[in-house]
């Protein structure tokens, strides 16, 4: 998989850009992780869940991916119900 496999027509751009660094994360794991799903759910968030979203975007991938995959516990202010969501998408 090379990326995206869901056309960004119909975004806005801000869910474009979003979804463009959602697979473009640097680390592999974390390219298949958001960016499947943003391309599965970027389209129906919220403006606070897409903020939320580009908050996570900010953090570092091997930090990131410790907490998706449960290796670390996420901090409160991380543990959100849009992390939790990327969570459960993402079989760990």
């Amino acid at each position: 998989m090379n990326g995206s496999q869901v056309s960004s027509e119909g975004l806005d751009a801000r869910q474009r850009r979003l979804l463009f660094r959602a697979w473009r994360r640097g680390v592999r794991e974390m390219d298949l992780v958001l960016g499947r799903f943003a391309d599965a759910n970027l389209a129906r968030l919220s403006d606070s869940e897409l903020t939320e979203f580009e908050k996570l975007l900010e953090i570092p991938d091997q930090q990131l991916l410790a907490w998706v995959n449960g290796t670390e516990k996420a901090p409160p202010e991380i543990d959100t119900t849009l992390f939790r969501s990327i969570r459960e998408f993402h079989p760990h």
